[in-house]
């Protein structure tokens, strides 16, 4: 189904290019200002939604064999990935269960335990405490109650979703309201970890509202890429997630072929978010590849950051494949540091003088209407109400 799901959003967006039309919300709506850069909204988000809310912290092709390992700092949280003995992934805080030291430090690599630079106690890739250093002058503990901290964690689609929250009630499959089942058209579990490279932004949401953004392609991008896209968005959610599709008569070659024959790469083309913080574009330049944007908020309300991670569906066996995915990725870096989120730096330090109450998304921008709906909606909602709102996994053509 997932596949023919696809087909009809094609179907879509090849009608919406031969009508020169798009989606439309209902309305221009309107955010306070102050939701950038608010201190105490900005701390609830952080508590409420990237503590709260499924991350995505992983590609599988970050960990793909038995005994890798991800560390990492996700919203001030330090975490442990493992691929274990079996083939699951794990995640832990990052945390030896002696004095709290951090176990691992951030990066990948392989191991079949884990030992504490400060103590050298020990754990296995499933959080087992294995080894105390100097048992008997220690003292006698039973091991099996001083194991990693397990953390929700679940491995969908060739991505690795972590919850922070160890006593969080959220299904992880019922948050992806069938979104997952999408992004498995991708095949990321057969694919390569290429590289992974950061970018300082301004705050979390101003980056992330361009990434559910078409309008500004032409004008922003305009002596880089955006005049191949055009500046029109189809927006296509299943819960909170949403899909960038846009009017277009590409797909008018394949209308007639059978299911079977349209092509994946054509099918996952635009850009695949994923709430509340990852953005997955695909790009052509020296092999197939998807650069996975993974937006965490900074150290204050005015800042963030956001890890590249670059997946390719090959590796590239020659130098001038090697030659022409960096210089894919250092294009994009240059895209997003240079006119994005230099663009965001300087609209944030606008937010701040009074000069406005509100900024706007207007009927065109239904993408970011969704987002800070959800935000609100999810800001306002219990720990014991959270899970209804993903109750019902829904498959929408949304317009906000």
């Amino acid at each position: 189904m997932s596949r023919a799901q696809l087909i009809e959003l094609a179907r879509r967006d090849l009608a919406h290019g031969r009508a020169r039309t798009m989606d439309l919300a209902e309305d221009v709506y309107r955010v306070p200002i102050e939701h950038y850069y608010d201190r105490g909204r900005w701390e609830a988000e952080l508590r409420k939604i990237f503590r709260r809310i499924p991350l995505m912290l992983a590609a599988s092709a970050e960990v793909p064999t038995v005994g890798d390992y991800k560390a990492m700092t996700a919203a001030d949280v330090q975490v442990l990935i493992t691929r274990t003995k079996s083939g699951e992934i794990k995640a832990f805080v990052n945390m030896c269960s002696h004095r709290g030291a951090k176990l691992v430090e951030d990066g990948t690599g392989n191991a079949h335990r884990f030992t504490c630079p400060y103590h050298a106690w020990s754990y296995n890739p499933d959080g087992d405490l294995i080894g105390v250093y100097s048992p008997n002058d220690f003292g006698a503990i039973d091991k099996r109650c001083y194991g990693l901290t397990e953390l929700p964690a679940l491995e969908r689609a060739g991505l690795i979703w972590v919850t922070l929250d160890q006593e969080s009630k959220l299904d992880i499959a019922q948050f992806l309201s069938g979104y997952d089942e999408l992004l498995a058209q991708f095949g990321f579990e057969r694919w390569h970890h290429q590289h992974t490279q950061t970018v300082q932004g301004p705050n979390w949401k101003v980056a992330y509202d361009g990434y559910l953004d078409y309008y500004h392609l032409p004008i922003l991008h305009r002596n880089s890429f955006g005049t191949e896209i055009g500046n029109k968005a189809n927006y296509y959610s299943w819960g909170p997630h949403t899909h960038l599709g846009r009017p277009d008569e590409a797909f008018a070659p394949y209308e007639h072929l059978p299911d079977d024959q349209w092509p994946i790469e054509k099918l996952v083309s635009g850009v695949w978010t994923i709430f509340p913080h990852i953005s997955i574009a695909s790009f052509t330049g020296g092999g197939r590849s998807v650069m996975i944007s993974q937006l965490f908020p900074g150290d204050s309300p005015e800042t963030s950051y956001t890890n590249q991670i670059f997946l390719m569906e090959k590796v590239p066996n020659t130098e001038e494949l090697e030659r022409d995915a960096k210089a894919q990725f250092e294009f994009l870096k240059h895209v997003v540091q240079n006119e994005d989120y230099a663009t965001g730096i300087a609209l944030q330090k606008n937010l701040h003088v009074g000069a406005k109450t509100h900024v706007l998304f207007g009927k065109n921008e239904g993408g970011g209407q969704r987002f800070h709906r959800w935000v609100d909606a999810i800001l306002e909602a219990s720990d014991e109400e959270l899970p209804k709102l993903f109750s019902t996994p829904s498959n929408e053509r949304s317009t906000g």
